[in-house]
């Protein structure tokens, strides 16, 4: 793994690299079909006829223009009567401006009406402003014209208000999906469900983040059925890219001021974005804007406000003056106004000159549409992983000249005091949740079947596929890797061959969500079984996610799940070993990225041929020993075991539920072996479901005794 480099690295404060990824630059993601279709595009197009369609696709992959294609045809050719675009936030609307299609080899081109594009209509974000627009709704749904754009907040309102009969026969397209929740008080949520009910319209749903809702769904099973999915991974979007070489992610840990953090970390040199933390975040200084000057002030000298764009000019130390653009300060509207119009200014997209530096708090992250930016740089953990992956898209345009990005999470190291290391324990835990969550979005999709299932067809295998051999095989189109496991089960019903294939993400997000199982797996692995995490913890949260599949199918997606997690881990412990024995030797390619760091699938195939992979040998690795690997080297020993101690002084004995699931497993265990688990057995596995057993029956004997007592009374 390559190490970030920072210009005047501080002493007090220590970079974690966690992903590092070197990119194929084939130039497939530019390249344009003869109807002017990118790769994305052109998947997303061949699915038009479908009435429910759910786009999942990075930022900056082609989402909206692929939408434009899918909604003239339905206009055009499917008899739809009106298209209706609904983003989150009005800023985003741009995107989906007027477009000449037909340039490019399309049948038609994309026009939206002034009056119709309600994110161009002037005033602020708010509740009252989106309900001003409700009138505007219903005039457009009885004129002749075919599109209009809103926020997610006005088509509420107008939902509300006119009914969702009002919207039948047209097409309702939904960018930013992950806003959307099945949870009864996401109103647009139980909206969509109202309008699948009804079955008069036309859905078309667009995401940038590989999993939905965040810790909610955002349909429920029934409805999600129904969506039709066109997946193009950030594997693929990466490899396609024409310019970008690389993408470093990590975190920064750092003691005293954050500001002063930024400081050093912050290289006037590269294109960044920095989100500073809200003002009632444990790292905020509480004076938003006294945070702002003094990371201009860190800069360099301050030399005035250019007139024309409202950007701050800063003289650096070494003589340039580079321009910062001040998104957080909302005291002026009109100073905002002129920052976030030269910001999107269409004449200046390409320029790379027009801004070096922008600050933000609330704003510039999903559908923020900066090439250039090379360093997101965002202080304090996110709650949201939806909302990192946001962030992180900031920096993966693709633009000329730009070779390599990064994104850095400014962490607070955990302190002396007991109160304060709970609280930086925890930001720890959800930077490096974020952080795994990312290397399983940028790492290709597995295709996994039980040993000697045969070769899988688009796949290829080195030395041609050979039965009872570890094969590997790759689809050369998609980056998928195909892995055989022994003892696998594989999903029987078409629901959980869908999650399989497509939901693996979000299952593994429910898992790095659960703190329990991220403390114990980093900060408490001498205490906990591997197989507490990938048995326990991850078969908890399958059921819970999936409550109305089968045993078996719960069991199938469980190991589906784990492993996917598990073999992109050992995969990058695998690659980080052999790049550390490069430099040591004195190899890589010279350019500071390890040449084990070109492919995932190289630490995939050393992986496998070093261990034949069984689901056994899977469930006993602990899914957190590559992450604890990098963390221990990062860390002072004595922060290290201080995080331990605070970890370990919290376990507690076997909790009801966690004892069941060990029973649960201990009559499994006792079906395969025609015995029960003895608690003296010298596998610890084994010794654990035996505890597992004699708690759970202590909990049934005090449930029943209790009872007995109020049958007394």
């Amino acid at each position: 793994m390559t190490n970030q480099t920072h210009t005047g690295n501080p002493t007090n404060a220590y970079t974690v690299p966690s992903v590092s990824i070197a990119t194929a630059r084939t130039g497939a993601s530019s390249k344009a079909n003869a109807l002017g279709m990118r790769t994305m595009q052109e998947r997303a197009y061949a699915k038009r006829g479908e009435q429910y369609l759910l786009i999942k696709s990075p930022p900056a992959s082609g989402k909206s223009r692929a939408l434009m294609f899918i909604a003239l045809d339905k206009l055009h050719n499917q008899g739809l009567q009106q298209a209706i675009v609904v983003v989150p936030e009005r800023s985003i609307g741009g995107s989906f401006a007027d477009e000449p299609l037909s340039q490019s080899g399309f049948h038609w081109d994309w026009r939206v009406a002034p009056q119709w594009n309600l994110c161009n209509a002037p005033g602020v974000d708010d509740v009252k402003v989106a309900k001003s627009k409700v009138k505007a709704v219903g005039e457009f749904l009885a004129s002749p014209d075919k599109v209009l754009v809103c926020t997610h907040a006005t088509f509420r309102f107008a939902v509300e208000e006119l009914g969702v009969q009002a919207f039948d026969n047209r097409l309702i397209a939904i960018d930013e999906f992950h806003h959307v929740s099945s949870n009864p008080d996401n109103k647009l949520g139980s909206q969509l469900g109202s309008f699948i009910a009804r079955d008069k319209v036309h859905l078309v749903a667009m995401t940038g983040s590989y999993f939905r809702g965040d810790s909610e769904a955002v349909l429920g099973p029934a409805d999600e059925a129904r969506f039709e999915t066109i997946t193009y991974t950030y594997y693929e979007q990466l490899n396609g890219y024409r310019w970008l070489k690389s993408l470093d992610i990590g975190y920064f840990f750092y003691t005293g001021a954050y500001v002063d953090a930024v400081n050093k970390v912050l290289d006037p040199a590269l294109k960044t974005i920095v989100h500073i933390p809200n003002v009632n975040a444990r790292e905020s200084l509480k004076d938003k804007q006294r945070e702002v000057d003094e990371i201009m002030h860190g800069l360099g000298e301050w030399k005035g406000v250019d007139p024309v764009t409202g950007f701050h000019l800063v003289l650096t130390p070494y003589g340039r003056t580079v321009k910062v653009a001040d998104l957080v300060d909302d005291s002026d509207a009109a100073r905002r106004s002129k920052v976030l119009t030269a910001l999107k200014d269409p004449a200046h997209k390409n320029n790379r000159e027009h801004v070096d530096v922008i600050i933000a708090l609330g704003m510039a992250k999903e559908g923020f549409d900066w090439i250039w930016c090379e360093h997101a740089l965002t202080i304090g953990y996110r709650s949201s992983l939806t909302e990192i992956v946001q962030i992180i898209g900031r920096a993966t345009r693709d633009a000329e000249g730009k070779e390599r990005s990064r994104f850095t999470n400014l962490i607070a190291e955990p302190a002396a005091d007991q109160t304060a290391v709970a609280e930086a324990v925890n930001d720890m835990l959800k930077a490096i949740s974020a952080s795994l969550l990312m290397e399983q979005v940028l790492a290709p999709r597995y295709e996994f079947t039980p040993k000697n299932a045969g070769p899988q067809p688009g796949f290829e295998y080195e030395g041609g596929y050979k039965e009872g051999q570890p094969n590997v095989g790759v689809n050369a189109s998609t980056g998928e890797i195909h892995v055989e496991i022994n003892g696998l089960v594989k999903p029987q019903t078409p629901e959980a061959t869908r999650i399989c294939k497509e939901d693996l993400n979000e299952v593994v997000t429910s898992f790095l969500q659960d703190k329990t199982a991220v403390e114990r797996g980093l900060f408490d692995k001498e205490n906990t079984l591997p197989e507490e995490l990938t048995q326990l913890r991850m078969g908890k949260i399958v059921r819970e996610r999936y409550p109305d599949l089968s045993d078996s199918e719960q069991e199938a997606i469980r190991q589906h799940a784990i492993a996917a997690m598990s073999i992109t881990q050992q995969a990058k412990l695998l690659l980080a070993e052999a790049d550390a024995m490069e430099a040591g030797s004195g190899g890589g390619t010279g350019d500071g990225t390890p040449s084990g760091s070109r492919a995932l699938l190289d630490g995939v195939r050393k992986f496998v041929n070093v261990r034949d992979l069984d689901i056994d040998l899977i469930d006993r690795i602990n899914p957190f020993e590559a992450a604890y690997a990098v963390l221990a080297k990062a860390m002072d020993e004595k922060s290290l075991r201080q995080v331990q101690a605070s970890i370990a002084a919290k376990k507690l004995s076997i909790p009801e539920d966690e004892a069941r699931d060990l029973a649960k497993r201990a009559l499994q265990f006792k079906k395969e072996r025609g015995r029960l688990p003895d608690i003296n057995s010298a596998d610890a596995w084994e010794k654990r479901m035996a505890e597992g057993v004699a708690a759970f029956a202590r909990y049934v004997a005090q449930i029943k005794a209790a009872q007995g007592e109020s049958g007394n009374g």
